[in-house]
């Protein structure tokens, strides 16, 4: 089974990744769909996954962003056909440790736009630290680690976006979040961007084409 909502988000970001490096966005996303939808427990999706990133070594800096979205697409699609309380399963447990290493901080973000359509809420920045992350709780002092150049920047949800650039350079390179500060920055500056926004966005981005995949994948999770 396939979230028609990560289907779409998908195809948008292949679309943006593939235009510049002359690959062909409707083969990749036709096999990514196969992947996404075949009948299969989730660490045999993830061999697919994985089998089919090996195919097209130029999508490399996207492979583990889309173990985020086979992930989504597990909590919203698969876990359907799977008894009620089977993430509280050891099987699952064993899952997730086994996983520990794979996808990225973009799921945080994707999990919390999904909480964002359910309780009827616009995204921002400072609602997703303080209460989606807790970082300012005692006992999430992990995320506050991770998520530290984005508590220290919110100052920039107030700027433009040629600062968010400037900002996402100075990231360390150690940071989980070096390759998707810009992104995410950007998506929280403005989540319903206008097409002079978008512009703006594309023409200062950090990594141009993973920038724009990032953004096209939160844009579609929070309009779909």
């Amino acid at each position: 089974m396939m979230d028609p909502k990560i289907q779409l988000a998908i195809q948008n970001a292949i679309e943006l990744y593939a235009d510049s490096k002359s690959l062909n966005a409707k083969a990749i996303n036709t096999e990514l769909v196969k992947v996404f939808s075949a009948d299969e427990d989730f660490l045999s999706k993830v061999d697919l996954l994985d089998a089919a990133f090996d195919n097209y070594p130029q999508l490399e800096e996207l492979r583990e962003v889309f173990f985020d979205l086979l992930l989504m697409n597990f909590f919203s699609a698969d876990v359907i056909k799977l008894e009620e309380d089977y993430l509280d399963s050891p099987e699952w447990e064993q899952i997730e440790e086994d996983t520990l290493d794979r996808g990225t901080e973009l799921l945080n973000v994707l999990l919390y736009l999904n909480e964002c359509e359910d309780e009827g809420i616009e995204p921002e920045l400072e609602d997703f630290l303080k209460e989606f992350l807790l970082v300012e709780e005692d006992e999430f002092q992990d995320e506050h680690r991770i998520y530290e150049d984005m508590i220290a920047n919110q100052i920039l949800m107030e700027s433009n976006v040629s600062e968010i650039a400037k900002v996402a350079q100075s990231v360390d390179e150690e940071s989980e979040l070096k390759e998707l500060f810009y992104p995410i920055m950007c998506f929280f500056y403005d989540p319903k961007p206008t097409a002079d926004t978008k512009k703006q966005i594309a023409q200062n981005a950090v990594n141009k084409d993973f920038d724009l995949a990032i953004f096209s994948i939160l844009e579609t999770f929070n309009h779909a």
